[in-house]
C-alpha cells in the first residue's frame, strides 16, 4: 500500500519545514507576549510580529498599517460585516451583491444581517457559462462581496473589472474580496484592485490554522468591532470615562495575537513564492480522467484544482472508498452550496495538489480511480 498521498491543498497547506522551525524556534527559544513589555525578548518579538506584518503587506501590496492579523479568513469576513453595520453612517446603507461563488463564510454573515431585518435587500451577480460573473450583471449596491476564486471551479475572478464596474454604479460602494483560494495561485495588488477590503486564511498557504489576513484600505475610518488590551492609546476617567485608540493595525487587534501562527505566517508567505502551481499534475489528472465517460469533470483544464462527480456513485461513498487506498481528497459541498445548486449537484469530489505531489502521486491516484469507476 502507498504511503498518504494528500491531495487536498486547497482545503489546509501541509506545512513547509521552515515554517514548523520558525515556530519551535520561537516557542523553545524567544517566547514572550507582543506589545507588553520593555524587556530584550519582549522587544524581539514585537519585532518579529512586525516582520511578519511586513513581509504580507509586500506580498498583496499593501500598506503595512492596513495588515490586521485575525484568526482565520471565517472571523475576518465576519467581522468586516461586524465592523461596517456598527458605523454610525450604516443606517444609510441597504443593499448588499454576493454570487453563487461564495463559500458560507463570505455570505453567510450578510443573509444574516438580512434575516435580523438590519440591511433591506441581496442580489445575487449573474454567472456566464463558464461561471465568471458577468461584469455587465454587477447591480447597483451599497456593498459588494467578492469571491476571487471558488474553491470548487478553480476560476481566477477578474476582481478588477467587477470592482469597476460596481464603482460606475455606486462609487462609493464598499467592496469585501474573499482571497483564500486565489491568494494561494496569483499574484495579488490591493491597490491595483483598488478593493476596501481582502481576507485570507494562513494554513491555506502553509502557515498553522488559527491566523488570518485582513486588509483595510482606509483602516482610519472605521471604529473597532472588538475592544481589549493593546488598542487604548489613553483613557479619561471621570463620570464616564472616554477613551483614545491606536491607529490600525493597533485598534483592530484587542487582546493577545496568535504569536505562533503570525510567525510562521512570514515563512509561509516566502516558501509560497517558490511553488510553480502544480499545474502539470492537474492537466495530467484532467486528460486521463476526462477519458472515462462514468466521470463528469466540473472544472476547466487549465483550473487550479479539479473537481468532478461519477456517475451513479454517491460522492461520500467514493471518499470512503478511495480513502481505503490512503489517498487524501475533498468531497462534499464544500462549504460552497450554492455553487452546486447552480450545478444541479449535491456535492462532487474535488482534488488539490501542493508542492509536495509528484507525478508519481498523480498516476496512482488516476490508477486508483479507475480502478472504483469500473
Amino acid at each position: 500500500m502507498k504511503e498518504i498521498v494528500y491531495m487536498d491543498a486547497a482545503a489546509s497547506w501541509l506545512k513547509p519545514q521552515s515554517v514548523i522551525e520558525s515556530q519551535v524556534g520561537f516557542l523553545t527559544k524567544n517566547y514572550a507576549n507582543a506589545g507588553r513589555g520593555i524587556c530584550a525578548r519582549a522587544g524581539m518579538v514585537d519585532k518579529l510580529i512586525a516582520d511578519s506584518r511586513r513581509t504580507v503587506a509586500e506580498f498583496i501590496n499593501a500598506d503595512v498599517d492596513k495588515i490586521v492579523f485575525t484568526s482565520g479568513a471565517t472571523d475576518s469576513l465576519n467581522r468586516v460585516v461586524n465592523i461596517l453595520s456598527s458605523q454610525p453612517w450604516y443606517a444609510e446603507m441597504s443593499t448588499f451583491a454576493v454570487s453563487d461563488l461564495d463559500h458560507h463564510s463570505a455570505r453567510l454573515p450578510w443573509e444574516n444581517l438580512l434575516h435580523e431585518g438590519k440591511i433591506r435587500k441581496e442580489f445575487v451577480c449573474e454567472l456566464d457559462e463558464d461561471f465568471n460573473i458577468k461584469i455587465d450583471s454587477v447591480p447597483k449596491v451599497d456593498f459588494l462581496i467578492i469571491t476571487a476564486m471558488s474553491n470548487v471551479l478553480g476560476y481566477k475572478q477578474n476582481v478588477k473589472e467587477i470592482i469597476n464596474a460596481a464603482r460606475l454604479k455606486n462609487p462609493n460602494v464598499i467592496t469585501v474580496v474573499d482571497a483564500s483560494q486565489y491568494i494561494v495561485h496569483e499574484k495579488i495588488d490591493v491597490k491595483d484592485w483598488d478593493c476596501d477590503f481582502l481576507c485570507f486564511s494562513g494554513h491555506k498557504i502553509g502557515s498553522d490554522t488559527g491566523i488570518g489576513v485582513l486588509y483595510i484600505k482606509d483602516a482610519d475610518k472605521y471604529y473597532p468591532d472588538k475592544f481589549g488590551g493593546g488598542m487604548i492609546n489613553k483613557v479619561i476617567t471621570g463620570e464616564k470615562s472616554q477613551w483614545i485608540l491606536y491607529s490600525s493595525p493597533e485598534k483592530f487587534e484587542a487582546g493577545t495575537l496568535p504569536l505562533t501562527q503570525i510567525i510562521g505566517l512570514q515563512k509561509a508567505v516566502e516558501n509560497l513564492s517558490n511553488w510553480d502551481g502544480g499545474h502539470d499534475l492537474i492537466n495530467y489528472m484532467y486528460d486521463e480522467l476526462s477519458k472515462i465517460s462514468k466521470i463528469k469533470i466540473l472544472t476547466n483544464r487549465d483550473a487550479c484544482m479539479l473537481s468532478f462527480v461519477i456517475e451513479d456513485m454517491h460522492v461520500l461513498d467514493f471518499g470512503a472508498l478511495v480513502g481505503t487506498y490512503n489517498i487524501c481528497l475533498r468531497v462534499g459541498n464544500m462549504c460552497a452550496t450554492w455553487i452546486h445548486k447552480k450545478l444541479n449537484i449535491d456535492g462532487s469530489i474535488r482534488i488539490s495538489v501542493g508542492p509536495w505531489n509528484t507525478m508519481d502521486d498523480a498516476k496512482y491516484v488516476v490508477d486508483v480511480i479507475k480502478k472504483l469507476v469500473k
